[in-house]
C-alpha cells in the first residue's frame, strides 16, 4: 500500500532537477511514491527524469504533450496519485534527509485534514525563514476560523501547496486540484478552498528534522515564472477573481469578503509598483485589467479597504480605477468570473 504520494512538477529546471531528485532519495521507502511529471521540457530535464524514473525508488515519470503549465502539472500527478496522504514539491526545491517522511508522522499523530509547515527562503547564499501566520502549533485547528483578520497577514497568505501534507480525502472532495491553465497565483484560489471547505488542519514540523526546518524554496530562479514579465504574470487576476467569485458564494461572504479584497489589492499595487520589470504591452493589459478587477469589486468594502492601505498604494489604485471609468451600477462580484 502507498502511504504518501509526492508530486514533483518539473519544466525547464536542468540546472537543480538532480540536487531536487537526490534530496528525495533520502525520503524514499516502499510505501512512498514520487510521481515527476515533466511538462514538456525543451532543456535537458527529461533526459535527467527518465533516468530518475530508472534509478530513484518509488518514482514514476508522466509526461506532457505540451506545456500547461503549474497548475495543469501539479494536477496530472494528483490524479495518479495512489497514496493515502499528497504532498507536493518544486522541481527546483529541495528538502532535507527524512522531511516527506517526518511530516507524514506529524500529520498521522494529529489525525487532521492537513498540515502547513514553514520553509528556508534560499536567494543565492542568503538564507531566511519564512513561518506559517499562524501562532498555534501542533494543535489541530479550523481552517475556515484562520483566514482572519482582514486586516493582518494569515493562513490564506501563505499559500504555498508544497508547504504541507493532505489527506486523500480531500482530492476526492475536489478540494486539492488546481485551475487548470493558471500560470500564477495558482495556489491562490486552492489554499482559499481549502480553508474554506476542509474541517480540520494544523501548523507543525517534520518530525526528526533538525531545527524543524526541512523544505528549501530556492528564489530567483531565471526561468520563475516570478521573474519573467511577460502576459502569462497577468494570470494573477483570473486566479483572484476566481477567489473573490468563490468567497462572494460563501454563506459567510459578508465577513470573508473584506479580506479577499483586501488581498486582491495588495496584490495589484504589488504588481503596478513593479511595472519596470513588464513588457511594455503586458504593462498596459495590467493598469487595464487592474482598473476593470477594481470596478467588479464590491464598492463599498473596496472603499473601506483603499481608505486603511497606506497613501502611496490606496493612490496607485485609486489612479487605475478612476481610469477605468465607473463602477458598474450592481455593487456585488460577478461570480461568473470564476467559473472562467
Amino acid at each position: 500500500m502507498v502511504k504518501l504520494s509526492v508530486v514533483v512538477p518539473f519544466y525547464n529546471v536542468q540546472t537543480y532537477a538532480s540536487d531536487t531528485l537526490l534530496a528525495l532519495r533520502a525520503d524514499a521507502r516502499e510505501d512512498v511514491e514520487f510521481l515527476l511529471v515533466d511538462d514538456c521540457s525543451t532543456d535537458r530535464t527529461p533526459d535527467i527524469l527518465r533516468r530518475a524514473a530508472r534509478e530513484l525508488p518509488g518514482a514514476r515519470l508522466l509526461t506532457h504533450e505540451v506545456n500547461k503549465g503549474l497548475a495543469s502539472a501539479r494536477n496530472t500527478g494528483i490524479d495518479a496519485a495512489r497514496g493515502e496522504y499528497l504532498a507536493f514539491l518544486d522541481g527546483d526545491d529541495w528538502t532535507a534527509p527524512g522531511h516527506f517522511t517526518g511530516l507524514l508522522a506529524a500529520i498521522e499523530h494529529l489525525g487532521c485534514d492537513f498540515v502547513r509547515t514553514d520553509h528556508m527562503v534560499c536567494t543565492g547564499k542568503a538564507r531566511k525563514i519564512a513561518r506559517v501566520p499562524v501562532g498555534r502549533r501542533n494543535t489541530v485547528l479550523e481552517p475556515r476560523a484562520a483566514i482572519l483578520p482582514a486586516d493582518r497577514s494569515t493562513s490564506v497568505d501563505y499559500p504555498y501547496a508544497w508547504a504541507g501534507m493532505y489527506h486523500r480525502r480531500l482530492a476526492e472532495r475536489g478540494l486539492l486540484h488546481f485551475t487548470d491553465g493558471l500560470r500564477t497565483a495558482e495556489d491562490r484560489p486552492w489554499i482559499w478552498k481549502l480553508h474554506r471547505e476542509a474541517e480540520s488542519f494544523a501548523v507543525t514540523a517534520p518530525r526528526g528534522v533538525p531545527g524543524g526546518i526541512g523544505l528549501f524554496y530556492r528564489r530567483g530562479v531565471a526561468t520563475s515564472l516570478t521573474q519573467i514579465g511577460d502576459a502569462r504574470q497577468l494570470d494573477f487576476l483570473r486566479a483572484f477573481d476566481q477567489v473573490l467569485g468563490e468567497t462572494a458564494a460563501d454563506p459567510d461572504a459578508a465577513t470573508l469578503l473584506p479580506k479577499a479584497v483586501r488581498t486582491y489589492c495588495a496584490i495589484i499595487a504589488h504588481h503596478l509598483g513593479n511595472a519596470d520589470r513588464f513588457e511594455p504591452a503586458v504593462l498596459r493589459q495590467l493598469r487595464v485589467r487592474s482598473g476593470e478587477a477594481l470596478r467588479r469589486m464590491p464598492q463599498d468594502v473596496l472603499a473601506a479597504t483603499l481608505d486603511a492601505m497606506d497613501a502611496d498604494r490606496a493612490a496607485r489604485l485609486r489612479r487605475v480605477r478612476r481610469r477605468a471609468g465607473a463602477p458598474p451600477a450592481s455593487t456585488g462580484v460577478r461570480t461568473e468570473v470564476a467559473a472562467a
